[in-house]
């Protein structure tokens, strides 16, 4: 089967790229950009900043030390687009291994003399993913044997003793090899490296080994913390690890961090990380806007991380992030022309920035999008991901078919194939009709934000379905349908009072959307701009999007030379036409595509000081 992830046990059981066929929609429309586009882009900046080069002996060696693993995430992304790049590619990455199956651009030579930060490992990781793909899609070829041959080497090299990688991903990646080939090493060696994660495998750095996740080992850990992807990737590794020896203590664990962490550690988004300082996590209710991090390849690997819960556990609160993280961070990681990418994602943006047209440094504060950086894991990242997004849409359980996320599609699992008809995230209705017949259960999912959503399971008969799973059971006939209609009225949504930095500030939301303000050109500063929670959020839809209006008031704040005083600066008055100014909402992930703009997640109330 052509999936990503393939347990062989859990409470559901993901339905492959083979099994959904995703259409022109929502993800339909971003899948056929990314094969058609961005994933030429990728390859294209590659071979203009030499790191395809390296693989062909180019000296001096150019890219950072671990930019090897963008060429393999390239190659993940080909096998899951079937693109024609790939095998020449292959070949490319296949010359440059050495006769025992060591392949390093950076480090041959020197093999292994720097664990903490020469990501040897994690490039492995990588290179391991891509062989998967093509082994799941096409077979055994110059990539699987390439891919092999690499896990075999880590095998022989690190089978014994405490040694680790300073970034993990090479755990799942081995899982997911055993799972493919059924050698029993491949899976022992990732069980290895998981136990090894802090007893501690690693040296003291400056960050603190929690920034490796080597301060606890991962059992005994209450919340993700340190850098934001390691520690997903981690987990996802943890995961797999535990599904496959039934290790249930492992997953309980991960589960537990999972629920602290998104109850206090993540933004509205659902993107992950609030610290420039180590690309991680920040303590407990450390939400700033204008200073998350949220990097696109943390989001991803949190939709990875969910994935794999929800599959363990059929539990729809993991889809319920999965779907928020999918629609409001990956969405907005790339522009809407497939040729520029976000590495962070803040939730507010103080001053516009011009969009640049070459390759600028990752730890740029934010702003536009960049056609490629220094340090490019986000852009492969979004390319593998977009790719391979259909696995994401259902799973099978003992009695039939779930649908987990919505985008219009074709699904075939138990002698069931399905249609599913609908304008999501625009709109709230989804239709399933069946194309083919056969006895089970048809099941969907309603999201957590859905609290008055209808399920009609035949004509006239139509009920009220509360958050979670719900369908019909019955021998089903071409033409039968469920319609599931969910309310999508926008929203206000207040923070958690323990966020001191969005104390006195509200958002909008629609659906799975989350929505912001922006000011572009002559537009009003929104450092003026305050709004009152309640007042009416308009829709105003041009095409399929749907936009937001409401009435905001416009400060006038005069120059200061103190930035404090004896009594609150509360907001009053307006400016602009009539009693006060209409302030238009977009969805978040279409923010600074009109060039450059200041943007706002987080607004603030009138008459309430804000945080």
């Amino acid at each position: 089967m052509a999936n990503p992830v393939l347990p062989s046990s859990g409470v559901l059981s993901p339905l492959g790229l083979d099994a959904v066929r995703i259409s022109p929609g929502f993800w339909g429309d971003r899948a056929a950009l990314n094969r058609e586009v961005t994933i030429a882009h990728c390859q294209e900046w590659m071979e203009r900043t030499g790191w395809i080069g390296n693989f062909r002996g180019q000296r001096p060696r150019r890219g950072r030390e671990f930019s090897d693993s963008e060429i393999y995430k390239l190659l993940e992304a080909m096998a899951w687009a079937d693109h024609p790049a790939l095998p020449e590619l292959a070949e490319t990455v296949a010359r440059a291994q050495e006769g025992d199956g060591y392949l390093n651009t950076r480090w041959s030579g020197s093999r292994y003399t720097d664990l903490e930060w020469g990501h040897e490992l994690y490039c492995y990781g990588h290179l391991i993913q891509a062989g998967v793909a093509r082994l799941r899609t096409h077979g055994e070829d110059t990539l699987t044997r390439t891919a092999v041959r690499a896990a075999d080497h880590v095998c022989r090299r690190f089978m014994e003793g405490t040694q680790t990688d300073g970034h993990p991903v090479i755990e799942m990646a081995l899982v997911e090899l055993y799972r493919v080939t059924g050698a029993e090493r491949y899976l022992e060696m990732a069980r290895r490296f998981v136990a090894r994660r802090g007893l501690p495998s690693l040296g003291e750095i400056h960050l603190g080994r929690a920034y490796f996740q080597d301060d606890v080992p991962v059992r005994q850990a209450q919340a993700f913390r340190g850098h934001a992807v390691r520690a997903l990737y981690l987990a996802c590794g943890a995961v797999d690890v535990a599904v496959e020896t039934g290790d249930e203590e492992l997953l309980k664990a991960v589960e537990s961090q999972w629920e602290r962490t998104v109850a206090r550690r993540t933004h509205l988004t659902g993107g992950m990380g609030s610290r420039h300082a180590g690309e991680s996590f920040g303590d407990d209710y450390e939400l700033p806007p204008d200073r998350a991090y949220s990097e696109t390849c943390a989001g991803i690997a949190s939709i990875m991380l969910s994935h794999r819960l929800l599959l363990a556990t059929g539990d729809a609160r993991y889809a319920d992030l999965a779907e928020r993280t999918l629609h409001n961070v990956l969405a907005t990681g790339v522009a809407l022309d497939g040729r520029s990418f976000s590495y962070v994602n803040p939730l507010a943006v103080r001053v516009p920035a011009e969009t640049p047209d070459g390759m600028v440094s990752h730890a740029a504060e934010g702003g536009p999008r960049s056609p490629w950086f220094d340090v490019s894991c986000c852009p492969s990242n979004i390319a593998r991901t977009l790719a391979s997004v259909a696995a994401y849409v259902a799973t099978s359980s003992g009695d039939g078919v779930r649908i987990d996320q919505y985008t219009p599609s074709e699904i075939s699992h138990g002698g069931l194939r399905l249609r599913v008809e609908t304008g999501y995230p625009w709109t709230g209705t989804v239709r399933v009709r069946v194309l083919e017949g056969g006895a089970g259960r048809i099941s969907l999912r309603v999201p957590v934000w859905a609290s008055s959503a209808t399920l009609t399971s035949s004509p006239g008969e139509s009920r009220a379905v509360a958050p979670g799973y719900a369908g019909a059971e019955r021998e089903w006939r071409p033409g039968d349908e469920l319609v599931l209609e969910l309310p999508m009225e926008p929203r206000w949504t207040y923070p958690d009072r323990r966020v001191d930095a969005l104390r006195g500030c509200v958002a909008v939301e629609r659906g799975p959307l989350v929505y912001c303000a922006e000011a572009a050109g002559d537009e009003p500063p929104l450092a003026e701009v305050a709004v009152r929670p309640g007042s009416a959020l308009t829709e105003r839809t041009g095409g399929e999007v749907v936009e937001l209006e409401t009435e905001a008031v416009l400060g006038a704040s005069a120059a200061s030379a103190w930035p404090y005083g004896s009594a609150p600066d509360g907001w009053h008055g307006s400016h602009g036409a009539g009693p006060g100014a209409a302030l238009r909402l977009i969805p978040y992930h279409r923010w600074g595509n009109r060039g450059p703009a200041t943007m706002r997640v987080w607004l603030p109330v009138a008459g309430e000081p804000s945080g």
